[in-house]
């Protein structure tokens, strides 16, 4: 039934992962699909926030996410599974978005956290992909 798996963490969130990763390995283990564990990092590079950072800090954040991101996947996603990391920079849900667009993911699989009144029932970040996402997306509550 799926093919391609994109799980999102937040590498400095645990519960964005601890319960939505269990389940992503469990489904491609069940259908033999892909796994991509993807992080996105905000983008500090342009304009008067940017000036504050070294010149190199992008590269330095995004090697040392992809060490965190590679290492998890050592961890918690056994050996034979297929499983592949990504690392964006920019909008969260737009960078997830256009990377299961990039890798054929036909299901996303993402921790909520809990939300607050003016989420109403799940996260932003999370309410924004299943509102604009094209392939199933299921939403584990962190």
């Amino acid at each position: 039934m799926y093919d391609c798996i994109l799980v999102p963490v937040d590498l400095d969130q645990p519960s964005s992962w601890e319960k939505a990763l269990p389940i992503a390995v469990e489904y491609s283990q069940i259908f033999g699909a892909r796994l991509h564990l993807a992080t996105v990092l905000p983008d500090f590079g342009t304009g008067v926030v940017g000036s504050y950072f070294p010149p190199d800090f992008v590269e330095k954040a995004g090697n040392e996410a992809r060490e965190k991101l590679t290492r998890l996947v050592r961890d918690k996603v056994p050996d034979n599974l297929d499983a592949e990391c990504h690392v964006a920079h920019g909008t969260v849900y737009e960078k997830i978005l256009e990377l299961a667009a990039e890798i054929g993911a036909d299901l996303i699989v993402m921790a909520s956290h809990r939300p607050q009144l003016k989420d109403f029932l799940i996260g932003p970040n999370a309410a924004r992909v299943v509102r604009h996402a094209g392939m199933s997306v299921l939403v584990v509550r962190g």
